[in-house]
């Protein structure tokens, strides 16, 4: 049984719900998880409430000391934390592997929390009156995970969250939860008071909780978009800070003059990477013409090379999907792409995996044809399908990543300086790479999409995830001595 973590160690809880964790390489059951129940979160609630008051008086270099401890264990166990996250999502080690080491970037980002939280002072705004600004932790925050970067996403928060001085909840994804539940095992051996970090396992029971728990003061969801609104939504009315990073849609614009070989190799890579499990996955191939003919048969070229297998083994590119159910899922997107009329180039379906049989398997999928009115366009497919959209020019490209309801990432592939330019001004989406196909900024910057990819206005780490996780205050402070001038009820000036 994997257990949740509450308190500063590993805790069963009440509930008698489980659910089941798989192998996806193999199919087998490998393991169960507790489900949270209301009482349960309640409990781990309760544990991060009485954390908080003194963490939050913990001194900047203690809570830097801690960060730069927690850092030095992940590094060291970097291994070991990727085969957690291929051994119950699939990936491929090397992936996973570079999961880690982005988790990693935001570690050492909070490292730095002495110098992110500073605050600012000016003497003398009026006579003998000084005044100053501060930001101050919330106090209780819950994160709420997917399963497609187990390690990966929670470290976008928690880090930040925990450095500037907050206790944290975290509802990691019940389909791969052993990773995470490393994290908070090694924090509490970097020195981090019990309760500071808590995990709590389950569904939308678990996450109801936490959004109706009147001690959260703030919620950081990556998920769907229908669940993210929905996050939104129960958050904010609760009166809840909120961000909830939802879905993706993510287009690579190709022009004529772009690198074809380039281009194919990011389209290849992109898309694939993860078996396309990814929320800045490329879906959608933007081909401006006449390159849609070469383009694609490029790409196909190198789709015949990715070897689908056990993310263990050697020599293999990309893995299984995370579970059976989501394998059939995303089948079901191939059979209506093929029913619409798109032509299948490659189709995954009979992909001879390097692994056993019984593995949640789905090979590569390439369409070619495919209009904005299908669903393999219109629908956030989270798995290997990759569709490619013909397009008569640069306007009618950027027409069409700008109708799309989401905004996450984009692409744009060419050798024109001046396009690249104007793309990037003109697109409506909040992460845009130029010839770089996952656009995926460093910690220092911030992660997060437009249109339905986000909801709320504060994406995730960086500067953003220190302003988020804490709340700002302005002091106006005077020392008085025998001079002072009496009362006075006009309405208070600069002088």
């Amino acid at each position: 049984m994997i257990s949740h973590f509450v308190d500063g160690k590993p805790w069963t809880g009440g509930s008698v719900r489980q659910g089941e964790v798989y192998d996806p390489a193999t199919g087998r059951l490998t393991g169960h998880v507790p489900l949270a129940s209301a009482a349960d979160v309640a409990v781990a609630v309760d544990a991060a409430s009485r954390a908080a008051r003194a963490w939050r008086d913990a001194s900047l270099a203690k809570r830097g000391a801690v960060m730069f401890a927690f850092r030095e264990i992940v590094n060291a166990r970097r291994d070991r934390l990727a085969a957690a996250i291929t051994a119950e999502h699939g990936k491929v080690l090397a992936d996973a592997a570079g999961e880690v080491q982005r988790g990693l970037e935001v570690i050492e980002y909070a490292c730095g929390i002495p110098s992110l939280q500073r605050g600012a002072f000016s003497e003398n705004v009026s006579t003998e009156v000084d005044s100053y600004s501060l930001r101050q932790p919330l106090g209780v925050v819950a994160v709420i995970s997917p399963f497609n970067f187990p390690v990966m996403v929670p470290l976008w928060f928690v880090p930040i969250a925990i450095a500037c001085g907050n206790a944290v909840v975290l509802k990691p994804s019940e389909k791969d939860p052993s990773a995470p539940t490393l994290l908070a095992e090694w924090f509490a051996e970097a020195g981090l008071p019990d309760g500071v970090f808590n995990i709590v396992h389950g569904d939308k029971e678990a996450v109801d909780a936490l959004l109706e728990s009147p001690a959260v003061r703030a919620v950081s969801f990556v998920g769907s978009t229908p669940v993210a609104r929905y996050v939104y939504q129960r958050g904010t009315m609760a009166g809840k800070r909120v961000q909830a990073l939802g879905g993706a849609k993510n287009h690579m614009v190709v022009l004529p003059d772009a690198d074809l070989d380039l281009a194919a190799d990011a389209a290849v890579s992109a898309g694939f990477g993860s078996a396309g499990e990814r929320c800045m996955a490329i879906s959608v191939v933007v081909a401006v013409e006449p390159v849609a003919d070469d383009l694609v048969s490029r790409i196909a070229t190198r789709v015949a090379e990715v070897r689908t297998g056990d993310g263990r083994r050697a020599g293999c590119d990309m893995g299984p999907l995370v579970t059976g159910a989501h394998r059939d899922r995303v089948t079901s997107y191939v059979e209506a792409g093929i029913a619409a009329g798109a032509t299948a180039v490659v189709d995954g379906r009979g992909v001879e995996p390097a692994g056993e049989r019984d593995g949640f398997w789905l090979g590569p999928t390439l369409f070619d044809h495919v209009t904005p009115d299908m669903s393999i366009y219109t629908d956030e497919i989270f798995g290997p399908v990759l569709s490619v959209v013909r397009v008569a020019s640069y306007d009618e490209a950027l027409a069409l990543v700008n109708s799309s309801e989401y905004g996450n990432g984009t692409a744009i592939f060419t050798n024109d300086g001046g396009a690249a330019r104007r793309f990037q001004h003109e697109v409506e989406v909040g992460m845009v790479g130029v010839n770089v196909p996952i656009p995926v900024p460093m910690a220092y910057f911030s992660f997060g999409g437009w249109k339905a990819s986000l909801f709320g206005d504060t994406h995730a780490h960086g500067r953003d995830g220190v302003h988020f996780f804490t709340r700002g205050k302005v002091v106006t402070s005077r020392w008085l001595d025998p001079r002072h001038g009496g009362v006075n009820l006009g309405f208070p000036t600069q002088s």
